[in-house]
């Protein structure tokens, strides 16, 4: 299986931190971010992996190397200027070899597991393109991303939020001629053709998006390595 993390954002509500540390380097029980999610999607049956580097990408390059002591094999997608997620997975489709792959942000803490992710959306539903991780909106956010109700996402709405962990078909993208935009706005295309699948996850997650929701994650009493 293939995986993709999406590490090359500047984390700008994350200053002064990312000034000097890029935000998948911030460490979490010890250990920076972006490790626990490698060993994650290792244990997994993940083999291969590509990170889009952008904002202090050396550093991270350095940390994880080709992936050897994680067990898998890693590769970067440097990006000179920001493409954002959807233009950063366009530039690493190749990558893929028009199989489906696993995405994963690279800002976020959680103990799911990986092993519950079909290996394609169309292992939930013939004709899928997309299948998503949600987990019920957390209190320390203003406002949730989407209803789900039977495996599909029903609509945009605020009982789940997306957890930043998705399989995706490249098909998805065949008609994309955008270079800098968000793949959610793809998520939200989708929706009205009943063809956006997506399972629940009730256990630990987080998204290290500001300075309060890491000073949370990294002091919570309840806080467990995934």
């Amino acid at each position: 299986m293939k995986a993709m993390i999406l590490a090359a954002g500047r984390g700008t509500r994350l200053q002064p931190l990312t000034d000097e540390t890029p935000k998948p380097l911030l460490t979490v029980a010890g250990k920076p971010l972006i490790h626990w999610q490698i060993e994650a999607l290792a244990q997994a049956g993940v083999t291969d992996l590509i990170i889009n580097l952008h904002h202090l990408g050396e550093q991270i390059e350095t940390s994880v190397g080709d992936g050897s002591t994680f067990g898998v094999k890693i590769v970067y997608s440097h990006e000179t200027e920001l493409l954002e997620t959807g233009g950063g997975i366009i530039r690493a489709l190749p990558f893929f070899e028009n199989e489906p792959f696993w995405l994963l942000n690279g800002d976020i803490w959680t103990d799911f597991d990986f092993a519950r992710l079909p290996t394609s959306p169309g292992e939930i539903l013939e004709g899928s393109s997309a299948h998503l991780v949600l987990t019920p909106t957390p209190g320390y956010r203003e406002h949730g991303d989407f209803e789900w109700s039977d495996g599909r996402i029903t609509s945009r709405g605020e009982a789940y939020v997306f957890c930043g962990i998705a399989v995706l078909s490249p098909e998805l993208f065949v008609n994309e001629r955008r270079k800098h935009f968000s793949v959610v706005e793809l998520y939200w295309d989708l929706i009205p053709t009943g063809l956006l699948t997506a399972q629940i996850h009730e256990g630990v997650w987080g998204d290290i998006g500001t300075l309060e929701q890491y000073e949370a994650i990294t002091k919570s009493d309840t806080l467990r390595t995934p």
